[in-house]
């Protein structure tokens, strides 16, 4: 019989997806669960993946994989799409993709499938990690483009024809799209689809509101090491660990919030709202150590590639040549960079408190107001003569 490696969170779409491709494709379903650090419950993807017949349920945990390979990378690129958005779900996807082409060659399965939707980033983002590892020898099957179901009525419809459970809170009105992994959540739909709307503070799943924020101050001490975080208050984490430690500080600090309105790739404009309350400290402390030990020429050098870095995260470009290649640039001197970031974190707000770091790139003589023979004052004036004449260049 033939087989289809579906990725699947054991939820409502996902299921009726399953049960989709068992009708017409006349296939043998292999329910792959990535867990990436999401609210994950293995005993309901079991559950209801047997309840559909599926023999082979594989759930690999990939966290530390995932924060150490795709994460780290990204926060070192110090990538932000259209200036706001920190990237978590798009980070995630080429993870997901990889390994399940690699499911699909271990169980010689002739196809793979996802529960992305036909107007989102997602298919995508799924579908060219797909090719670059499955080639044209492993079938795509994207259901949301194919089946005739067209809107959330039919989805309830079809799952009750199928004896598949259906969520108390996905009756009657379309729920929120939550997407969610250890670097963040981002909730789309209902009410935020208008964005005149603000968003309901329910809706918010791992940060409070800076109102119930504490009022007392929160100091943490980060270390870096070749540019990656290896420790929290002089604790060495695993990179996974490290990452859950700064989830929990930065969310009871109501850090991490975002609202956005995003230009997704395929052209439609979207509003969603996103917590990334780790990686919006590792984001500030990185930058931060970079000041203090890498040179203008590599810090430049590395703001300029960056809009285009996340551009390609973002449209699903993860393991481009492009993207590799822009990866050096700014790893180029990732060597120099190590030290101690200490933050004070309050009711939203990220407040640098102290750099330190054996790197010489900051030199105290040359800054400093006091006379000293470090600098040559003179050579300055030569200097702006040079750029005075610039002005008049094109």
């Amino acid at each position: 019989m033939k087989k289809i490696v579906l990725a699947y969170s054991g939820g409502l779409d996902t299921s009726i997806i399953l049960r989709w491709l068992q009708e017409n494709y006349k296939a043998e379903v292999i329910a792959y669960t990535s867990d990436i650090g999401q609210e994950i419950n293995r005993k309901k993807i079991i559950t209801n993946a047997k309840r559909l017949g599926v023999k082979n349920i594989i759930i690999e945990d990939l966290k530390n994989v995932f924060v150490k390979d795709y994460v780290f990378p990204m926060i070192r690129a110090h990538a932000v799409y259209e200036g706001v958005y920190l990237l978590g779900t798009s980070i995630a996807r080429p993870l997901i993709a990889k390994r399940q082409i690699a499911i699909a060659k271990k169980f010689k399965a002739y196809a793979v499938s996802h529960g992305a939707t036909g107007k989102g980033n997602d298919q995508v983002r799924f579908e060219l990690g797909y090719a670059f590892f499955g080639g044209k020898k492993i079938k795509i099957i994207a259901p949301w483009r194919e089946w005739k179901l067209q809107s959330r009525a039919d989805l309830i419809k079809y799952a009750k024809k199928n004896n598949i459970p259906i969520p108390k809170d996905k009756k009657g009105a379309p729920p929120f799209s939550i997407d969610d992994n250890i670097f963040h959540t981002s909730t789309e739909g209902k009410v935020l689809e208008n964005p005149k709307n603000s968003a309901p503070e329910f809706i918010f799943q791992r940060t409070i509101s800076p109102e119930k924020a504490p009022n007392k101050k929160t100091k943490v001490k980060i270390t870096f090491k070749n540019s990656d975080p290896i420790a929290i208050n002089g604790k060495r984490l695993r990179p996974d660990k490290l990452l859950d430690k700064l989830n929990i500080l930065a969310g009871k600090n109501a850090i991490g919030r975002v609202d956005l309105v995003e230009n997704r790739f395929i052209g439609i404009k979207s509003r969603g709202v996103y917590e990334t309350p780790g990686g919006t400290l590792l984001y500030a402390a990185h930058r931060a150590i970079e000041s203090v030990t890498l040179d203008k020429k590599t810090v430049h050098d590395k703001e300029r590639v960056m809009p285009e870095y996340a551009e390609l995260v973002y449209n699903g470009y993860w393991f481009s040549k492009k993207r590799i290649k822009l990866q050096k640039i700014i790893d180029k001197k990732r060597n120099q960079v190590s030290g101690e970031i200490v933050l004070c974190l309050y009711k939203g707000n990220i407040t640098i408190l102290s750099r330190k770091t054996k790197n010489k790139a900051y030199s105290m003589k040359k800054v400093s107001f006091e006379e000293n023979k470090t600098f040559n004052k003179k050579k300055v004036e030569k200097f702006i003569k040079f750029h005075s004449k610039q002005l008049n260049k094109s």
